[in-house]
């Protein structure tokens, strides 16, 4: 057995190769050991304070630390083995930038877990929508900072040159420019979006023959939630320059009810149903009278126009319903007979 592990395999024996593996998975116990420590015990503790702050640190950073055990176990393990220069340089280079990336992922969780336990419910119990638009791209925002900084502080401090990267990006930036332009655009129509706040989420809008309701208002797309909840994707640069039109600024919806009466009513009994309809716009919560007149003789019956507009506060659509069932139930009970079409035929008796 001493023979085996003293042969020399890539420049190491086993045993060296055995020792190395073994404070890869020492380290990794040791993660878990820690982990289970600050899941028991640490979570005891931050049970007894009254701030949530602790506890969302916590829970953050238990699997980070696991991960960090085993990169500095794997890096401290490297480093007790006889390795080429080249594979020792590129080992430490990975392990700075895979350490660096370690603590974005961390921030980036801590952070996220702080906006949903602190902002997110002040967000949501402000009436103002402008926070609900602008949080979700603040919060996109952040984490790609965070990132972007980790990728260049851990590349930078790995040896590699960022100026001769940013400008060799620099040369490029033409094909660059030319390739994301539609990205450049739907970015440049959400800041559009936001500025201007043609609408707001949960606005409902009718943009290129969708009618719907927004949900999101992104860096790149808007999303729409049709009236069948469809969901419906467009990109910035598509809502910024469409016609928008937005349902839900206007204070009123305008309807317009068309009734017949038959030939036979005489005028009193028209200006009763008149009356009623008037009535019924004084009476009804949410509805406003615009007018009820005599519209025309038609071909079969006696057209009365009756325009009102409904509230946005109240659904449109069963304020209507509500409308029309208590229009049919007072013209049944006034004895009002509805037209519809009919033709009188006379036949001469031949001479």
């Amino acid at each position: 057995m001493e023979e085996f592990f003293s042969t020399t395999f890539y420049g190491n024996t086993v045993g060296a190769w055995a020792t190395a593996f073994g404070m890869v998975l020492l380290s990794a116990l040791a993660g878990r050991a820690i982990y289970w420590l600050l899941s028991g015990v640490g979570r005891r503790i931050t049970a007894r304070t009254a701030a949530r702050f602790d506890d969302i640190v916590l829970d953050m950073i238990e699997e980070p630390i696991v991960l960090a055990f085993v990169l500095g176990g794997t890096s401290y393990s490297l480093s007790t083995l006889a390795l080429p220069e080249a594979v020792t340089v590129w080992s430490a280079k990975v392990a700075y930038i895979v350490l660096v990336l370690l603590v974005a992922w961390l921030l980036t969780r801590l952070f996220d877990a702080l906006v949903v336990e602190y902002v997110v419910p002040f967000v949501e119990a402000s009436e103002s929508d402008f926070d609900d638009q602008l949080l979700p791209i603040l919060r996109r925002g952040v984490r790609m900072a965070i990132w972007a900084l980790a990728i260049i502080v851990g590349a930078d401090n790995a040896g590699y040159d960022i100026g001769a990267v940013i400008a060799g990006l620099g040369i490029g930036g033409l094909a660059f420019a030319l390739a994301a332009q539609d990205s450049v655009a739907n970015l440049f129509g959400g800041v559009t979006i936001f500025v201007d706040q043609p609408f707001r989420i949960h606005d409902r809008i009718v943009v290129d023959g969708y009618d719907g309701y927004v949900r999101e208002i992104g860096l790149r797309s808007t999303r729409l939630e049709t009236l069948n909840n469809r969901l419906v994707v467009m990109p910035n640069s598509k809502v910024a320059n469409a016609l928008v039109t937005n349902i839900s600024s206007e204070p009123w919806k305008r309807e317009t009810l068309i009734l017949g009466l038959t030939y036979d009513t005489p005028a009193a009994r028209l200006g009763e149903a008149m009356d009623i309809l008037r009535d019924l716009c004084r009476e009804m919560e949410g509805i406003d009278e615009e007018r009820v007149i005599m519209d025309s003789f038609g071909a079969f019956s006696l057209n009365i126009e009756c325009v009102y507009q409904i509230a946005t506060s109240h659904d449109p659509w069963l304020k209507r319903g509500e409308f029309n069932h208590e229009v049919l139930r007072r013209f049944n009970e006034a004895g009002l007979d509805f037209a519809f079409p009919t033709q009188t035929i006379h036949l001469s008796k031949p001479d």
